[in-house]
């Protein structure tokens, strides 16, 4: 299958590289210091068990049009570049075209074949100006929810933490055989991945964890145990949670697992730096939209209240805003190895 992933960053190219193992014709689309290593010495994964493995992309290119069109399309940028990349998409679209997006939080297409009062609502909080549902026709779209935690250890080279789960579900909540076929691929390469017919339900799931853990981590620069592990913080995270959970309820979607079960499951992961936290240290803009601010939008919508949430996003807002700053004047700099922010926002595709 020839597949293009737009964004090689962490789970971008932890996938590209279990594709191209599993014998699959992979276009990397990336950019920077990142897109230079991979096409010199080709693409790193330091797995789980610590030894590391070197592929070979088909092609590594900042360009969709040289990379022509594709039987899929994986984008795994963060959510604020979509915008960017959404009107060259066409370049790669062919009539039998899927696009997997692996984005955090709230999908720009959430309210897209959802059905009920919301059909097709546009969430202003992740694509203010309709770009994005302009250039990309929910008909071709899977949805994916990443729980494989994964970092970029140097320029080329991508380390696989843990996690190897990636749920695929159709919009519409349809089992067909192309979104069947696709977590089939997957499964081939290496992910545990099957079909779900609520998607959205599993989203809200992923969501309790990168509402609460991302921001408080980024926030305090503690690790996921740490923050499970400061009482004050646990229960921090949980009231988040709650707050999600009746917005979810609100939206028609009952969450499969409590949140004890979630935040005992944060606490396993142990000293995981979130890809907040990882931006915050690299000097990155911060992925808010679809994460946190979509969050309390839809609390508006639903009419939930959202103090604990509101409170934290006031805080990471402005964390965002003076990363951005200092980005502009070139005080913050990034962690060893990494890109420069100015010159590789693009890039950063970590989960």
């Amino acid at each position: 299958m020839r597949i293009a992933i737009v964004g090689a960053g962490a789970i971008g190219g932890l996938l590209g590289v279990r594709l191209i193992q599993a014998g699959h014709t992979v276009t990397l689309i990336d950019i920077g210091r990142h897109l230079q290593a991979i096409r010199e010495h080709g693409l790193g994964l330091i797995g789980t068990d610590g030894r590391e493995i070197l592929v070979h992309p088909h092609l590594a290119t900042a360009s969709m049009a040289e990379a022509g069109p594709q039987d899929l399309v994986i984008l795994a940028v963060k959510s604020y570049t979509l915008p960017q990349i959404a009107p060259q998409l066409h370049q790669m679209v062919g009539a039998g075209t899927a696009v997997i997006s692996v984005q955090n939080g709230i999908p720009w297409w959430y309210f897209q074949k959802h059905g009920g009062v919301h059909e097709g609502r546009r969430i202003e909080s992740i694509d203010p100006a309709g770009i994005i549902t302009r250039h990309l026709d929910p008909e071709r779209i899977i949805g994916c929810v990443v729980y494989p935690a994964a970092e970029i250890s140097r320029p080329g080279v991508i380390r696989h933490i843990e996690g190897n789960r990636l749920p695929l579900g159709e919009l519409d909540g349809s089992e067909t055989p192309r979104v069947t076929g696709l977590a089939g691929l997957l499964n081939e390469a290496g992910f545990k991945s099957f079909v779900l017919t609520d998607i959205r339900g599993e989203i809200w799931l992923k969501l309790l964890g990168n509402l609460s853990f991302n921001h408080i981590c980024a926030l305090t620069r503690a690790t996921m145990v740490d923050v499970c592990r400061f009482e004050p913080t646990r229960e921090l995270a949980r009231r988040m949670m709650e707050e999600a959970e009746t917005i979810a309820n609100r939206l028609g979607v009952t969450l499969r697992l409590p949140i004890a079960k979630r935040i005992e499951g944060a606490e396993k992961v142990g000293a995981h730096r979130p890809s907040t936290l990882q931006d915050v240290l690299a000097g990155l803009p911060l992925e808010l939209g679809p994460v946190i601010t979509a969050v309390a939008e839809l609390g508006r919508i639903t009419g939930v209240e959202t103090p604990y949430t509101d409170a934290i996003h006031a805080l990471v807002a402005l964390l965002d805003r003076t990363v951005r700053q200092a980005d502009e004047v070139s005080v913050i700099q990034p962690r060893e190895g990494l890109e420069t922010p100015a010159a590789d926002k693009l890039r950063a595709a970590t989960h």
